[in-house]
């Protein structure tokens, strides 16, 4: 048995490791989705699956309510360009070919969820702020991505909470 970054308890995890075949790893593009990525592409490694990533924009339309007296397109036109950049740079970092990086518009969950069922991941992994007990994931896109999706998502927890050994 070993020590999961994703809670206090011990897991199983060794013996299901060889079991995957297709991770996508969900990244926000911040500072906190490095130690992510370590885990995914130690994970891929490890199982001899293929690492898909994903970034998913949230339009701003959702994310501020969607009653914004201005037009909005150019502003996010630019948020897209620097995220295509961004992901482009980050994947390459960790050798993820272009046919499998992923850049979509929408809900952070939906998006997610939606990329994993098209691609057949058999495991999302995600980044979440730890919290404590019961609220480790609640109210975030990891808790999100947890309840509506079809295979395994290991959650790595990020930000001051994260384990450092």
């Amino acid at each position: 048995m070993q020590m999961c970054g994703v809670s206090s308890r011990h897991c199983e995890c060794e013996s299901d490791m060889g079991a995957y075949s297709r991770i996508l790893l969900a990244v926000d593009l911040t500072e906190d989705c490095e130690g992510v990525a370590d885990r995914a592409t130690a994970l891929a490694a490890q199982s001899e699956a293929e690492l898909h990533i994903i970034h998913v924009i949230e339009p701003l339309s959702l994310a501020y309510g969607g009653d914004i007296p201005m037009d909005l397109s150019s502003v996010q036109d630019q948020i897209h360009e620097q995220a295509k950049s961004r992901l482009a740079e980050f994947s390459s970092k960790i050798g993820i070919p272009e046919q499998r990086r992923h850049l979509v518009f929408g809900r952070p969950e939906s998006e997610i969820h939606r990329i994993a069922n098209e691609e057949a991941v058999d495991v999302i992994v995600v980044g979440s702020h730890g919290r404590h007990g019961i609220a480790l994931l609640l109210g975030s896109t990891a808790n999100g991505v947890l309840h509506g999706a079809n295979c395994d998502v290991l959650a790595v927890r990020v930000g001051d909470d994260a384990r450092h050994d």
